[in-house]
């Protein structure tokens, strides 16, 4: 049976995510439909490009993936569908594609919205839902929409890099409130070079050490791992990093806001020297 995951940030409070199943299986009902999750943060592109790409990775080839976030950023003309090593991923045309990717994806098409019907998210998963349904009876990607589109384009948050250092944003905060950094382990030891090193974050809290586990420290002291996502994870072990530590998730609105939201921003950096 073919596989279907599901990501948004539509939230449980209430019928939608039911109705959304509902019209797949009544358009693909041979589908299996796996919840990632449908709480992320609205508006928030960094936070779904992480979470969308750490759980995508671990799917097998021909999985589908329903990407229902920021659907209506912009009046939508059409969604997207990409086929991406052997993956397929259906979501708004807003360049969260190209960040959950972090490259553009090997073949997409756009799929068109009849312009007669309202542009809900119900009938958004109607026209995502057929496309499944066209490719799991053998059509390519191509029969299925327009392949000479130009998709929207939006660069994943990278760290920024020094001969010294790296500094990342905070990108996720998890249920634990372990706090999720956009610095992945290739990069971290790209940039170490071997030197000894300090993670610095709010000033005056310093870790100068990896764990391998929570447990790596005693109950109630912070720690830093990278997680089995890859990135480097902030932790209190048996405790809440994010509130005891003052820390907070980076977001992109932020950025628009008031000079004092923007002295905020340090509280969600964290910056490695290499030594």
């Amino acid at each position: 049976m073919p596989l279907l995951t599901l990501t948004s940030d539509i939230g449980q409070q209430d019928f939608l995510i039911g109705a959304v199943k509902g019209q797949l299986l009544q358009t693909i009902p041979g589908f299996t439909l796996i919840d990632i999750t449908h709480n992320i943060s609205p508006f928030n592109y960094p936070q779904a490009a992480y979470v969308c790409r750490s759980a995508i990775k671990n799917f097998p080839a021909g999985t589908f993936h329903l990407i229902l976030v920021n659907l209506f950023d912009e009046r939508p003309e059409h969604m997207l569908l990409a086929e991406h090593h052997g993956q397929f991923i259906g979501c708004a045309d807003n360049g969260l594609l190209t960040m959950i990717l972090e490259e553009i994806p090997q073949k997409v098409v756009s799929l068109a919205l009849d312009k007669t019907q309202q542009k809900n998210t119900i009938y958004c998963t109607t026209v995502f839902a057929r496309a499944f349904s066209e490719l799991q009876n053998g059509k390519t990607i191509e029969e299925t929409g327009d392949a000479g589109i130009s998709i929207h384009v939006k660069n994943p948050l990278r760290p920024m890099l020094g001969n010294d250092f790296i500094e990342g944003q905070i990108i996720f905060i998890d249920n634990f409130e372990n706090v999720i950094v956009n610095i992945s382990k290739d990069e971290f030891e790209e940039q170490r070079k071997g030197r000894s090193f300090k993670i610095i974050f709010k000033r005056d809290e310093v870790i100068d050490r990896s764990s391998e586990t929570y447990a790596d420290v005693n109950e109630g002291e912070k720690l830093a791992l990278f997680n089995s996502a890859g990135h480097l994870e902030i932790a209190i072990n048996k405790g809440n990093a994010a509130g005891l530590l003052g820390l907070q998730s980076f977001a992109e609105k932020q950025l628009q806001q008031s000079q004092y939201m923007n002295s905020r921003l340090f509280y969600q950096t964290v910056k490695v020297f290499f030594e």
